[in-house]
């Protein structure tokens, strides 16, 4: 048979060598520790957003940095760029018997948003925001509607407290208005229920109103109060549905800009048409903010970032004491800046010595 009897080798040899074997392991462990925990110190800055590589080339990320650079200052010396179409101007109406009368046409159109980006916009009157009404307390309005887009729609009057038939929402207060149709609202504006207001569709309204049927629909107190005569009554609608994040129915760099003069007083009107908050946030001055939805606030309070949610208006006061041109914009940053420049909802306002 053969002899299958392992070699004998001393107790002594043996711990030497598997002493040795676990020393070179352990060896290169500690190595590979070593390197792993020195990988991310050189490669990564960490943050609240994630690790960040720090390790590229410095050539290559001073040439990302120029190039991030110039596209955020393409923008800035775009604005305000030019673009065809400007709504939120003011209809003036004609009047018969007393009445205040404005015609409105619902209409598809196409609408340049930015520079060069069209896009599909349901208006009234071929213009987004639709055109400004401006009323007084008391007065008797009529406003004609005539339905030239491809579905039914309405006109809800956003924050009037009307007659109930008057309310603009189909199957409970009237029927829908079908393509091709027309219909009309009559009223008489109430007394006390002066402010910021709006009109806008409410039937399919989640696409309507974001195509653009919204417009501000102001009421002026039958006696002014010491805010109702400031040097600069500014009304801005923000929006956020198909068009994207705009103001007055434009995107930065095509936004326009509130002027005033130093030592002038500004009233901003803020109307949220679209579906997410919007915090806005002026640069350089305060803000005072003298009404919610309408209503005088007894104690005006101040701030720098206002939030404006869905459905709300906000009126506020601004002294323009400090020249120069102050960054005007959404502070939810998404909506205004990213690593290609500004965008979206973002303007200025300028005071000029």
């Amino acid at each position: 048979m053969p002899n299958t009897e392992m070699p004998t080798r001393s107790r002594r040899a043996f711990l030497r060598e598997t002493g040795l074997a676990v020393s070179a392991v352990a060896i290169a462990a500690c190595a590979d520790e070593k390197a792993a925990a020195a990988a991310p110190a050189a490669q990564n800055s960490g943050g609240t957003m994630g690790a960040h590589d720090t390790a590229a080339a410095t050539a290559n990320a001073a040439a990302a940095a120029d190039q991030m650079d110039a596209m955020h200052e393409a923008g800035i010396k775009a604005f305000p760029a030019k673009t065809a179409g400007k709504g939120n101007q003011l209809l003036a109406p004609r009047v018969e018997g007393g009445v205040k009368i404005y015609d409105l046409t619902a209409k598809v159109i196409k609408w340049e948003v930015e520079p060069g980006r069209m896009v599909e916009a349901w208006t009234y009157n071929e213009v987004v925001p639709a055109p400004q009404i401006r009323v007084r307390e008391g007065d008797r309005v009529r406003v004609n509607l005539k339905n030239e887009l491809p579905e039914s729609t309405a006109i809800h009057f956003h924050g009037l407290e009307l007659p109930n038939d008057q309310d603009g929402v189909p199957f409970i207060t009237q029927p829908p208005i079908k393509p091709g149709q027309s219909y009309t609202y009559e009223f008489t504006v109430p007394a006390g229920n002066s402010g910021s207001h709006m009109y806008h569709s409410h039937h399919n309204a989640a696409k309507q109103v974001g195509l653009g049927l919204l417009g501000a629909f102001i009421v002026e107190p039958k006696t002014r109060g010491r805010y109702d005569n400031v040097d600069v009554d500014y009304v801005m609608i923000l929006n956020d549905g198909s068009h994207g994040y705009t103001f007055n129915g434009k995107s930065f760099p095509a936004t326009e800009p509130v002027v005033a003069k130093l030592g002038q007083t500004v009233r901003i009107r803020y109307m949220n048409e679209g579906m997410m908050i919007h915090p806005m946030h002026l640069h350089g001055m305060h803000q005072t903010v003298i009404a919610k939805d309408g209503w005088a606030l007894d104690n005006p309070w101040k701030c720098d970032t206002l939030n404006i949610a869905p459905g709300e208006r906000w009126d506020v006061i601004v002294k323009c004491n400090n020249p120069g041109t102050w960054a005007f914009h959404c502070h939810i940053l998404p909506h205004a800046e990213s690593a290609h420049g500004m965008f979206g909802m973002v303007t200025a306002l300028i005071v000029q010595k």
